[in-house]
């Protein structure tokens, strides 16, 4: 059963791949990207819509910086504890 999931992982890993190769390769057009003042840029299709997600992972990672570093310093700041949790307290079951 493990080994099937492994094949179905790999195949499934392949068709992601060859699906994206085929996609570059169907795309190599060339694009102008029209920036400010008159300048503009030239490459292939691919090449545009590789950058603009490269772009778009970067500003993301760097936008949740400042938020792992909170944590990271609550972190510190308030170590969790090892220990064994603390019992309930009882509740009386009389009249």
């Amino acid at each position: 059963m493990k080994r099937l999931l492994r094949l179905l992982q790999w195949l499934l890993k392949a068709a992601v791949f060859f699906t994206l190769f085929a996609f570059a390769l169907n795309n190599q057009q060339e694009t102008r990207v029209n920036f400010f003042f008159g300048t503009f840029w030239s490459a292939p299709t691919v090449l545009v819509v590789l950058s603009a997600f490269s772009l778009g992972v970067m500003v993301g990672v760097l936008g949740m910086v400042p938020r792992w570093w909170r944590h990271r310093r609550s972190l510190r700041m308030n170590p969790l504890d090892k220990t064994e949790p603390t019992p309930a307290p009882e509740t009386p079951h009389g009249t």
